[in-house]
């Protein structure tokens, strides 16, 4: 019992260490080259530790996923829709994981400090007997992802790609019909414009950045999967609708 203790004390010391580190690094670009909005925080102030599912539409591999650590963690020192000075990094909020392709947390020496995060990786096309099988969670991912649901908070993006519109995956919708998490849908603008795809290298500064996360959402775990798909593709409005509105929306983005 005492080693497992001891096991769990020092990998919560590695992570704090990483999102001190990588918190760090990652502020100014956020907080003070570009404009940073937050809303819907008394959203996320009201949630329990654990079986919370964050979903959000994606525009870079990495900017989104730790904005999202930055609110949490100002959440955590009582800041409400902003960030403020980063003395939050000091004791950050840690009990969130973030779903990522395996391919791209295996990449660098960089991709694999962030994965000490509480990355949960996962195959896009898994394989049984040497061959590819279909695209979508192997069973064993998607038994990773509930055992974190469990007892943690989860951030994962239903669409699996920064490309908007894109349709979103199934397996978002299996895993709530599985674990009838409270499911928070996060909507996020501008990252693609400040970031590379990667969302690493600053692309263009004073950039209107956008996080608001809405209420959580009603969902009838009995539904089938294709009716909870398209509530939470509206909710992150990344839906038809939405597409018919998109040259609206860029134009208030470029404003």
């Amino acid at each position: 019992m005492n080693t497992i203790v001891h096991r769990i004390f020092r990998a919560n010391l590695i992570r704090k260490a990483v999102f001190l580190i990588v918190g760090v690094a990652s502020y100014p670009g956020l907080a003070l080259f570009n404009r940073l909005f937050i809303s819907g925080t008394e959203h996320v102030k009201r949630l329990p530790k654990e079986r919370v599912l964050f979903v959000s539409n994606h525009q870079t591999y990495f900017a989104d996923v730790i904005t999202f650590f930055q609110i949490f963690c100002a959440i955590k020192w009582g800041k409400t829709n902003r960030l403020g000075l980063p003395y939050y990094l000091l004791n950050p909020f840690t009990r969130v994981n973030y779903i990522a392709a395996v391919e791209t947390m295996n990449e660098n020496w960089l991709t694999r400090l962030f994965l000490l995060a509480g990355g949960i990786t996962v195959k896009r096309t898994w394989r049984k007997e040497g061959k590819d099988i279909r695209k979508g969670l192997d069973p064993s991912d998607t038994r990773k992802i509930i055992r974190a649901l469990e007892k943690n908070w989860v951030i994962t993006f239903p669409q699996g790609t920064t490309r908007p519109f894109a349709p979103g995956r199934k397996g978002t919708a299996l895993i709530i019909k599985e674990v009838r998490p409270i499911v928070v849908p996060v909507v996020i603008s501008g990252f693609w414009r400040a970031f590379n795809k990667k969302g690493l290298k600053l692309k263009k500064l004073n950039t209107r950045l956008s996080v608001q996360f809405k209420a959580p959402l009603n969902i009838d775990y009995e539904a089938p999967v294709q009716q909870i798909m398209d509530q939470i593709m509206d909710a992150i409005e990344q839906s038809q609708m939405y597409f018919l509105k998109g040259k609206h929306h860029l134009a208030e983005d470029m404003n």
